[in-house]
Formats: structure tokens, C-alpha cells, sequence
């Protein structure tokens, strides 16, 4: 009977909340600086997020420590649905497994409310390099005198952690050379100082279309718009290889369900549009309107993929 006093008495109270929220502007934490890859996925809806809530949304940049900083914040602030986090791949499925006193659970610290978009890796190699197809290049890289390089964006990056993936997977092994930061990973490869890189496609694509660089192929499960000739891994004969990055719209835990509701059919509605989907296309990543239960089972299927990897590749950082 008190469960059901408690319940019954929670109605009125979720329809007022639902009829009011969001009554003042909301804030949306961006744990990366201004001008990245998840700063601009926040901007991209942001203006049709603050249409469909008919409420200011304020994008605060918190960067600092891999995302940590800003998303340890976020965990902490009341859960009432006026601060928000835009979580990516990085910060809910990457560093969790990198670093052992992170400031905050992925899991348990968050309530998801919606994929914004997904990004593919590509894997591009220096057009010099006798390799045209995954197949010859596995081929090189087992009979090469001088192991192969690859570049990365650093130490326990995405893209680093997709290359040992690769390489787990293949049963290859390639020199990894770690840049500070994509675009220098990326200049290292044209330049020729490196022989490949696992990149997302947006940075990648304008040096792959001006023949900089050649790409072998894509990490999704499905082909790319952008690249609709390229084949996958899992078409190329690389099982298991499937990787993406991605941004996500999270609610410090507790938020209630029904701001959560309100949340994902807002953001749902702004990914779907024309507009975003094609800016999001333009961008080399896609829209993707999803379920809270979705990112939940995307984060945990993650988690256990970069620990297996990291485990096994033995990567460390500081």
C-alpha cells in the first residue's frame, strides 16, 4: 500500500514537471575545447534542441584529461535535466579502460538519452605503399624486411586502439608512432614518414578524394556514404573489426524518466530532420537517433571490447 500511496502521489507531480521542463535554459557540457569533432556534433543541434525544448541550451566547454574533467562534472550535477553532457566514444568506452581512477562510471553515473551521430574509421595508407586492397596489405606487412608504421592521434586513442584491433584480428604487427593529435598522424602519412593510419573519415576524406592518401578500406558494418566504394573490413575478410566512434546525449543518473522522455523525443526529432542528417553527412558521420536502452547496451558492448584490446595489446599511459 505504500508503494502505491508513493506512486499515485508522483503523478501529478511528473505532469506538472512535464508541462514545466525545461522553464529555464539548460546547460550542455562539452568535455573537448571549441572546434573538435564533439564540440561541433553539440553545435550541430543545438539550435533545433533549443527550438523543440523552446528553451536556450548554453554549450559549456569543459575539456581537460581525455573528456574526464568535464564528464566527472557533469556526473555530479543535480539530476534534474538542466545540465546535460554530450558523452562520446572517447569518454564513456575508451578512458574508462585506459585510466584507472577516472572520476566517474559510465555506466552507473549516467542516464542516456540518445545517440547524436556516428563516425567510421577508415584505414588509409601512403599511395607509395604497394598495397591496394586489405588483402595485399596484410600480405606486405608479413613479408616486409622493415615492419610497417602506423600513426596515431596519441597513446590510447580511438584510432590507436582500432589499430590494435586490426592487428589483433590479422595477426599482424605494425610499429605504432604516436603524433599529437589526428592531423599531425595525418600529415606524417602523406608526408611518408608513416605507412597508415586508422582515421575517422571526416578528416581523411579530403586528402583520400585529392589522392594524398589511399584509402583500403571502412570499419562500420555497412559502407559509407561518403566512400560508397569502399569496402568494408568484414567484406575485405577482416571479421570482427567493426569500430566506430560517436556522440551521445547523457543526463547525470537519477534525471527522471519522464525528462528523459522529453529529452530523447526532442533530439530524435532534430536527427531526423533533413537538414542535420545532411549536415551530419557533409561532416563524414551520420545521424543516429537511437533509444536510451541503446547507447546503454553500445556503452557496455565497448566497454568489454577496448578492455579485451588494451589488455591484450598492453597499452599504457600515464
Amino acid at each position: 500500500m505504500r508503494h502505491l500511496v508513493t506512486a499515485l502521489a508522483l503523478v501529478p507531480w511528473s505532469s506538472t514537471l512535464l508541462a514545466q521542463y525545461p522553464d529555464k535554459p539548460v546547460r550542455l557540457i562539452v568535455p573537448w575545447p571549441p572546434g573538435g569533432g564533439v564540440d561541433i556534433a553539440a553545435r550541430t543541434v543545438q539550435p533545433g534542441l533549443t527550438e523543440g525544448l523552446r528553451q536556450t541550451l548554453v554549450i559549456d566547454n569543459r575539456p581537460g584529461a581525455g573528456g574526464s574533467i568535464g564528464s566527472a562534472q557533469a556526473a555530479k550535477m543535480p539530476p534534474d535535466g538542466y545540465t546535460l553532457l554530450v558523452a562520446s566514444s572517447s569518454t564513456h568506452a575508451v578512458a574508462p579502460v585506459l585510466y584507472k581512477n577516472i572520476p566517474y562510471d559510465p555506466i552507473r553515473d549516467f542516464a542516456p538519452v540518445s545517440f547524436i551521430e556516428t563516425k567510421p574509421y577508415v584505414l588509409v595508407v601512403h599511395p607509395s605503399l604497394p598495397a591496394k586492397n586489405i588483402g595485399e596489405l596484410i600480405g606486405l606487412a608479413r613479408t616486409s624486411k622493415t615492419p610497417l608504421t602506423m600513426a596515431s592521434a596519441g597513446t590510447g586513442s580511438s584510432n590507436h586502439l582500432v589499430g590494435e584491433l586490426f592487428q589483433m584480428l590479422t595477426g599482424v604487427k605494425f610499429i605504432h608512432v604516436p603524433y599529437r593529435g589526428t592531423a599531425p598522424a595525418g600529415l606524417a602519412v602523406i608526408s611518408g614518414e608513416a605507412d597508415l593510419q586508422i582515421d575517422q573519415v571526416a578528416p581523411a576524406l579530403p586528402n583520400i578524394v585529392s589522392g594524398r592518401l589511399r584509402a583500403l578500406a571502412i570499419t562500420t558494418e555497412k559502407r559509407s556514404p561518403q566512400l560508397p566504394n569502399l569496402p568494408t573490413l568484414h567484406e575485405s575478410g577482416v571479421r570482427g573489426g567493426e569500430a566506430t566512434g560517436y556522440t551521445a546525449l547523457v543526463a547525470p543518473a537519477g534525471t527522471p524518466a519522464i525528462v528523459l522522455e522529453r529529452l530523447n523525443a526532442a533530439l530524435v526529432s532534430v536527427l531526423r530532420s533533413r537538414g542535420i542528417v545532411e549536415r551530419f553527412a557533409s561532416q563524414g558521420s551520420e545521424s543516429a537517433p537511437s533509444t536510451p536502452d541503446q547507447v546503454t547496451q553500445k556503452f557496455k558492448e565497448d566497454l568489454a571490447k577496448w578492455a579485451r584490446v588494451v589488455a591484450k595489446a598492453g597499452v599504457r599511459v600515464e
